[in-house]
């Protein structure tokens, strides 16, 4: 359980951010959500609150630093503080996607912008009040296509290979504390992101609250002392650590 504990989920309108929400929400967590969609954010809010947490739902761009500073101080308000940060918000880009040589600039910036950025700002918003009180945890959504550099994938896998490094330099600068920056791959899911990047998969997928195991566990007690790590959450298996 989370004993009430202030989650922050950005993305949360749908697919894994949505599954996210819900999974908090079940353990009793409080949760402070955004997204640029207000109409899916709402449905998502009313969802949780229907399982009994306590939810505050903003309407953000986070890679615009005056939205992130509007989010954070207004979950501040109400929580007080951020004990787990979930950096989940991420778009594709072009679909289908273009290989590099054809990648329009404008959609290039965006993307890294939106994927690798943003998440960045967060952090940097939300970790102080973290480092101050000696705990926390902050969970990076990264991709395979941030680990292998695939033909085709473009903007959305650098912008990945991006928040690999950036978690493994957040954890590497605080590695003489008790807050911890981890990363997740969730792999292959049944996600309107993914009908978009392979829109003709053939082969079964799994779905975003089949996978939240991992998160909850890197936002738990039970993984202080994990830092710097990655995880793939389609073979995560706590009793396998």
């Amino acid at each position: 359980m989370m004993n009430n504990k202030v989650v922050m989920i950005t993305g949360a309108a749908k697919g894994l951010g949505r599954a996210l929400t819900l999974a908090f929400a079940k353990e009793g967590a409080r949760l402070a959500i955004c997204s640029r969609s207000s109409k899916g954010l709402l449905a998502v809010k009313a969802q949780a609150e229907a399982l009994g947490a306590e939810v505050l739902a903003v309407t953000a761009d986070i890679s615009i630093p005056r939205d992130v500073e509007r989010f954070v101080a207004v979950s501040e308000e109400a929580f007080g503080q951020t004990d787990v940060l979930i950096n989940n918000a991420s778009i594709l880009g072009p679909s289908p996607m273009p290989l590099l040589l054809d990648y329009p600039e404008e959609d290039f910036a965006e993307v890294l912008r939106e994927n690798a950025i943003s998440p960045f700002l967060v952090t940097r918003r939300v970790i102080p009040g973290m480092l101050q009180r000696n705990q926390g945890s902050i969970i990076n959504v990264t991709s395979e296509a941030g680990h292998v550099g695939y033909a085709g994938w473009g903007a959305y896998g650098i912008s990945k290979f991006a928040v690999d490094g950036l978690t493994q330099t957040w954890a590497n600068e605080i590695t003489s504390t008790n807050v911890r920056v981890n990363m997740v791959d969730p792999r292959e899911m049944d996600t309107e992101m993914h009908r978009l990047a392979v829109p003709d998969c053939d082969y079964p997928l799994a779905k975003p609250e089949e996978i939240v195991g991992v998160f909850l566990y890197l936002a738990s007690e039970k993984s202080i002392g994990m830092n710097g790590q990655r995880f793939e959450a389609q073979e995560f298996s706590e009793e396998a650590l």
